[in-house]
């Protein structure tokens, strides 16, 4: 039980600060939130019946009432709610953040928060509705006693997460490693089938396996909050790169598809296989196809159509073109990062199915058109990235996200079911090699 005299405070009461609120106040902490103030009324009404949750009107009133304050809030937005409530941080305080990139809420913290007051910053590498059990939690000590430290370990411990330690720095390397390319594709993929007028489970080609896979998790990510994405793509000094890249490897393996270049497309993809697939180093972390067809929005063909897999032949070019290892970052990767990687593994590491999909590739014009579409929704999300828009990235998000609206909770209910069974089983060939 936590002691009574200690308090948490969160500024920023969305989908993840109430997760925070809730798992944290069921461990037996007392916790002070807020979030704006014309949803004050609602929040006390929601919250009515937890006795240990005490929703305040500002985040003045929770900055001066609690001893570990965590800030939760968009990206985008984090220096003008620090400059706002930090210097009301209560002396001797410890305060921390919860936004997926760390430079601008560092930066925020150390030009707001009094000298006195502690940073100890924290990121749970998943969603809310991921359960938090099992999956990592990055905690970030940047000015604080090895005793504070100990302390929000000791609060952070009741979401029962994988703890991870890294600076600010490390972090946003990590995180624009593992989802910034990978956000970038599904984005992708659904900017594509957008623009082709596709509802992708209605089109034999895109269903069964690895299909279910790119359809699932790309309305799972739609159905999500822009913000969260952009921010991720924008603020990470680390992600303009990796997300230029991926638009890169994109358009030069088309480039080699339309010019019918199977030699030396096979050897750049091969050669990035070798690089990024070491021979000894993991073994298939993905179900089988026969296994994921059963996730599926869509009624199976009864052959199996040939892909391409131009977005899958992508993003492990550009892992090999930045030197990047994914399995380095598997300790704090997400879900989504998982499910990406093995389905990658999957194809890579089947050396008939890689050279079926070369020759698909080469010979069948199947997938063409759609391929085009795909290559220039990756260049222009790239595009948006790097001009820092904010705004043109929400416009294209959300012109994607309603038309594939009416899908999203069948979509989400079968994702998350996916998305579970297939975590399960990983974990079920860890032990099993344990």
């Amino acid at each position: 039980m936590a002691p009574s005299s200690k308090a948490i405070g969160i500024i920023g009461m969305g989908d993840m600060g109430k997760m925070y609120a809730k798992t944290l106040s069921d461990a037996g902490w007392n916790v002070n939130a807020c979030d704006l103030p014309d949803k004050y009324y609602d929040l006390q009404k929601e919250f009515e019946t937890r006795s240990k949750i005490n929703i305040l009107p500002d985040g003045h009133l929770v900055s001066r009432s609690s001893d570990f304050i965590i800030y939760s809030v968009e990206a985008k937005y984090i220096d003008a709610v620090v400059a706002a409530y930090g210097p009301s941080t209560k002396m001797n305080a410890i305060v921390g953040g919860q936004t997926s990139c760390k430079a601008p809420e560092i930066a925020a913290f150390e030009k707001y928060l009094p000298k006195d007051v502690e940073i100890i910053s924290c990121h749970s590498l998943h969603g809310p509705r991921v359960d938090p059990r099992g999956q990592p939690l990055a905690i970030i000590k940047h000015r604080a006693s090895h005793e504070s430290y100990l302390f929000v370990q000791k609060i952070l411990s009741a979401f029962g997460s994988k703890i991870v330690h890294l600076t600010a720095s490390e972090h946003d390397r990590i995180t624009a490693d593992t989802q910034a390319v990978t956000h970038a594709a599904f984005l992708s993929m659904g900017a594509a089938w957008y623009a082709n007028g596709q509802y992708p489970w209605d089109i034999p080609r895109y269903i069964g396996g690895i299909e279910n896979v790119k359809i699932n998790i790309t309305l799972r990510i739609y159905a999500s909050k822009w913000h969260v994405y952009a921010g991720l793509a924008i603020l990470n000094p680390y992600a303009k790169r990796q997300i230029r890249q991926y638009a890169a490897s994109v358009t030069d393996l088309y480039k080699l598809m339309l010019a019918g270049q199977r030699e030396e497309l096979s050897k750049r993809i091969k050669s990035a296989g070798a690089a990024v697939f070491k021979p000894d180093a993991h073994r298939d972390l993905l179900l089988e196809d026969e296994v994921l067809d059963r996730f599926s929005l869509g009624k199976k063909p009864p052959e199996r159509v040939r892909n391409n897999h131009l977005s899958l032949l992508a993003i492990v070019d550009c892992w090999w073109k930045l030197g990047i290892h994914p399995y380095d970052h598997m300790i704090c990767s997400t879900p989504l990062f998982r499910l990406w990687l093995g389905i990658a593994e999957y194809l890579f590491r089947n050396p008939e199915l890689l050279d079926e999909v070369i020759e698909t590739a080469i010979e069948d014009d199947t997938f063409r058109a759609d391929d085009l579409e795909f290559t220039f929704a990756a260049r222009d999300w790239s595009d948006r990235v790097d001009l820092g828009n904010m705004d043109g990235y929400r416009e294209k998000f959300e012109k994607v996200q309603q038309y594939f609206a009416p899908r999203f909770p069948e979509a989400t209910a079968l994702g998350n079911e996916m998305v579970q069974t297939i975590l399960e089983h990983v974990e079920k060939q860890n032990e099993i090699e344990e």
